[in-house]
């Protein structure tokens, strides 16, 4: 069975097959990804489904700062820069998180948190809060950037749906770690890495 292809006016059904656990292909400001539920087996199913091992963490979405800064257990000044220049937008940030959070998401101590530039995808997290989202593909491939290529690439046993939000330019959020005493860019992506690093410090 192939993975149900669901509209803007479906963001009901969307809404109910996260509620009840299920992995749903969603559209970001980069490229689709796989969203699921803050909680264990829906995350479970999340990484079961990307074939990724759990060593390597997933990250948050969230329909606004605010929700960010309610999930982080440290939010430095760093964080509140970068936040407010680039966000919404394709810009990830790694702060310090509740160990077990940390743990449901494959870390150690920190999650990574982004707030999408996205309509379609801020609306869906308005209403079902933040949640767990990797990119769309099996562990090792190209992340999906139409409807077509998250149903070429899974099952529904793995992927209950995917919301059409059409194409994405498929170019990655930049990933700023600030867990360390100096900010560090450690996935280089849509955002000009040196820019990203002179907001952190202040600069």
């Amino acid at each position: 069975m192939s993975v149900r292809v669901l509209g803007a006016d479906q963001l009901g059904g969307v809404v109910a097959l996260l509620a009840a656990g299920r992995v749903v292909a969603i559209p970001t400001d980069t490229v689709y990804g796989l969203a699921s539920q803050l909680d264990a087996p829906a995350v479970d199913r999340l990484f079961a489904a990307k074939r990724r091992p759990a060593s390597m963490p997933v990250a948050v979405l969230c329909a606004s700062a605010d929700d960010a800064r309610r999930i982080a257990a440290q939010w430095p000044p760093a964080a509140e820069r970068l936040a407010t220049r680039y966000w919404p937008g394709p810009l990830t940030v790694v702060v310090g998180a509740d160990r077990v959070l940390a743990a449901l998401l494959g870390s150690a101590h920190s999650v990574g948190l982004r707030v999408p530039d996205d309509a379609l995808c801020r609306e869906l997290l308005e209403r079902v809060g933040p949640l767990a989202v990797t990119s769309a593909n099996r562990h090792g491939e190209a992340p999906a950037t139409t409807p077509g290529a998250v149903v070429a690439a899974f099952g529904a046993e793995d992927v209950e749906a995917v919301l059409d939000g059409g194409e994405r330019d498929g170019e990655v959020s930049t990933v700023v770690d600030l867990t360390a005493n100096a900010p560090s860019v450690v996935r280089h992506g849509a955002l000009d890495a040196d820019a990203v690093l002179a907001t952190a410090r202040g600069a």
